[in-house]
């Protein structure tokens, strides 16, 4: 028999052959064998299998009350002897912390940071494992051991009551959700439930790790969930929130390591206040515009009625609207837009009723025509362009009928295009939204029509301020622009109930005033806000942001790429972030083949060699339609509008989930789903530590720093430590957190190659 461990709360186990999971806790044998890790098969069946995790709590203000509860059984032939150890997000910050197991309560103690790193020490040393080093330099709560006979189960309870960490105005609660990274089998269920309740109006509510739902009830109180079924966490639950009053508010993260010499990097959120009445509401026009060729007969023309339904009985007193259908002709509802009525709102239900498919597609025609139809350039405006298929009446030509479009949209109208199954005609649709300061929207055959159109209509249908930009002033002494490359790019409009989640890069650091500029119909408005752009420092905290930007710049330069042809430096430049944050892309994922060499070095042959390999495979952005070119495309956008960083290595060759873009319009990006791989061990492969990533090339694991350094070439640049001896705990003491954690990525039967300060270290 064999004794394994699995984190997640720590489970001392007394069988040899015990192997577990407990959900925010660790499983630790009394016997040294090494923790199964993702996508290996362990060596002897697992036999702990949990049901559920479910973390609920009141955060009011910046306290918070937490339950957890978690159920497993033992699948096991014998009782498992367990103890509990929950790692402490923040030293001293927890209170009150009790633990049931089915209703009994565990005595207990909490260790303070230094006590809980000796017993982190003790089990490293122990166990011969590496996998807890991330969380040195946390505190420990510790429970008495408790059995779990052989085929049942036990729910184990953990409330406590925390002060959450408030930084300048987010404050952050934060959940050890990733100590379950190393089960051999998924959690059957995650389930998440935080209710927000402040005295002053909750603004920004946003999670850099996991794609969340909020609803609010009202300016002051807001529930966030979170729910994943069969899933392998990879990363902590963190939450931030702010709460302030005025119409609008921005939050500002930053990051800058001290180990770098690049510009900093940081994240801006944005949201508007609550509206409240129809005094508050500002009056929009929606212009659809809808394809009923003869490819959309059948359930595509069924489902384009629905969504037009759902919009028709969606507008408010004030707006405007009309439609416009088209086939090889162009037809509308009306000659002009309308004002929106019961009994408008009638005669357009009727007309949509009356819609069916036939002829051709007149593409040109219908958006010059609806673009000729508004006038108002102050009031906020909309379009929403559904379509199949390739144009194939009137103008046909991509790009002409793209300026055409352009040209014709004198008012800032944002175009929404729809794409509907894998005919029609991506890059066109990307083009137009981009020259139309909207986005697209990608329908797969098996999805509905209406879901996509309305899940962007409830996001777009009460916008607070439009035309809006954004600057950012150090002090009257600094003229240059300091800040680069932001995404989302262009201009954008806030929403009520929607957040603008902004990244970018800082050249200086500092005090920084934030002006947000806008449009509230005719008026011109500003709000001045006052954030700081870190330093260098060792604090990777926010190292997400660094993650999160490169990802939606690699959506950029894809698009680039996309609608203006290769470019060398735009591949270099893809490559490199590729190969620097461990995000692949259809056109990078040979980084997950164990004989290419993820290097850094400028001018280096490895680096050269994968450009070319990406410019080989970005030919297939040549495909204007088809399943690939849908597919491609749709990928895109998940890059350009990510709300969340990839916490593993992303990668989204031809089979990608779908998602929404932001574009021009402030909003979250969807949730995204871990989508089909030409790796499937492709997580073993490329690994990624907080800002590092590692590469698995044989038994050897290096990082980009490290990839073309050759342990017997270059043996005497190189300091050799072997695992678990006085030396390796000498090194782990002297590591910040972030180096631990990279350290605990190490598997049993690899060697490390590793730079820390300066040196480069062979851990065997």
């Amino acid at each position: 028999m064999t004794g394994y461990r699995l984190r997640n709360g720590v489970v001392v186990l007394s069988l040899l052959w015990a192997q577990a999971l407990l959900a925010q806790g660790v499983l630790i044998s009394r016997h040294p064998f090494p923790l199964p890790r993702p996508h290996i098969p362990p060596p002897v069946e697992a036999n702990y299998k949990i049901s559920q995790l479910s973390i609920e709590g009141r955060v009011d203000d910046q306290v918070a009350d937490i339950q957890v509860s978690q159920t497993f059984e033992n699948c096991g032939r014998g009782t498992i002897e367990a103890q509990f150890v929950f790692p402490l997000p923040y030293d001293g910050a927890i209170d009150e912390l009790t633990l049931l197991v089915d209703g009994k309560e565990l005595t207990g103690k909490l260790l303070s940071r230094e006590d809980a790193r000796k017993r982190y020490e003790a089990i490293v040393r122990s166990q011969r494992d590496p996998a807890l080093l991330e969380w040195i330099g946390t505190g420990m709560f510790q429970t008495s051991v408790f059995p779990i006979p052989a085929g049942e189960s036990r729910t184990v309870s953990l409330h406590y009551t925390q002060l959450l960490r408030k930084d300048h105005t987010l404050t952050e609660f934060l959940f050890p959700l990733s100590t379950a990274k190393y089960t051999s089998k998924p959690l059957e269920s995650i389930n998440v439930r935080l209710s927000l309740t402040s005295n002053s109006s909750l603004k920004n509510i946003y999670s850099p790790t996991h794609a969340i739902d909020i609803k609010r009830n009202g300016k002051r109180r807001a529930v966030v969930t979170y729910s994943q079924k069969n899933t392998i966490p990879t990363s902590d639950f963190r939450l931030f929130f702010d709460a302030r009053e005025g119409k609008v508010s921005t939050s500002l993260l930053s990051y800058q390591s001290s180990q770098s010499k690049d510009d900093g990097y940081f994240l801006l959120l944005a949201s508007p206040d609550i509206q409240t009445d129809q005094e508050e509401y500002i009056a929009k026009s929606v212009l659809f515009v809808v394809d009923k060729s003869g490819s959309m007969s059948g359930k595509k023309i069924e489902q384009a009625r629905e969504a037009l339904k759902f919009v028709l009985n969606n507008l408010r007193d004030g707006d405007l609207f009309n439609i416009v259908a088209y086939d090889s002709k162009v037809e509308t509802f009306r000659d002009e837009l309308e004002r929106f009525s019961k009994k408008s709102r009638e005669e357009a239900l009727g007309y949509v009723d009356g819609l069916y498919a036939g002829g051709g597609t007149n593409i040109h025609d219908a958006l010059t025509r609806s673009f000729d139809m508004l006038q108002d350039k102050h009031q906020p405006t909309y379009v929403l362009f559904l379509t199949d298929g390739k144009p194939t009446n009137g103008q046909t030509n991509e790009a002409a009928i793209a300026t055409a479009a352009k040209q014709a949209n004198n008012v800032h109208a944002r175009l929404m295009s729809f794409g509907v199954g894998y005919d029609v005609n991506s890059r066109l649709l990307d083009r137009l939204s981009r020259e139309g300061f909207g986005l697209s929207e990608y329908v797969t055959p098996d999805e509905d029509i209406e879901e996509h159109v309305a899940r962007v209509y409830n996001r777009i249908s009460a916008p607070v301020l439009t035309r809006a930009s954004l600057t950012f002033e150090l002090d009257e002494s600094q003229k240059k622009p300091f800040v680069n490359r932001l995404y989302p790019a262009a201009e954008f409009d806030l929403f009520a109930g929607e957040q603008l989640v902004l990244v970018g890069r800082y050249r200086k650091s500092g005090p920084v005033q934030i002006r947000l500029t806008g449009h509230v119909g005719e008026e011109k408005q500003e709000f001045t806000f006052q954030g700081d752009l870190t330093d260098r420092r060792d604090d990777h905290g926010h190292a997400f942001v660094a993650k999160l930007w490169a990802t939606r710049r690699i959506g950029e330069l894809i698009d680039e790429l996309d609608l203006h042809g290769q470019n060398q430096e735009l591949v270099d430049e893809l490559v490199t972030l590729s190969t620097q944050y461990g995000i692949l892309t259809p056109y990078t994922s040979f980084l997950a083949d164990e004989t290419v060499t993820p290097s850094l070095a400028l001018e280096s042959k490895a680096l050269q060699s994968n450009s070319a390999l990406a410019r080989g495979r970005l030919t297939e952005l040549d495909a204007e339609s088809g399943q690939s070119a849908f597919q491609q495309r749709q990928a895109k956008q998940m890059f350009r509008n990510a709300a969340q960083a990839p916490s593993g290595s992303s990668s989204l060759p031809p089979l990608a989930t779908p998602a929404s873009a932001a574009g021009g319009v402030a909003g979250p990006g969807q949730p995204q789903t871990a989508p089909a791989t030409d790796h499937p061990d492709e997580s073993a492969v490329v690994r990624n530590s907080g800002v590092q990533t590692l590469y698995k090339r044989g038994q050897l694991v290096v990082t980009p720093e490290t990839a073309e350094v050759d342990p017997e070439r270059d043996k005497a640049q190189i300091q050799e430590i072997e695992r678990y001896t006085d030396a390796y705990f000498t090194l782990i003491a002297a590591n910040s957190a972030a180096e631990n954690e990279l350290l605990s990525q190490q598997r049993d039967d690899e060697q490390l190659l590793v730079k820390l300060r300066g040196q480069v270290y062979l851990i065997k």
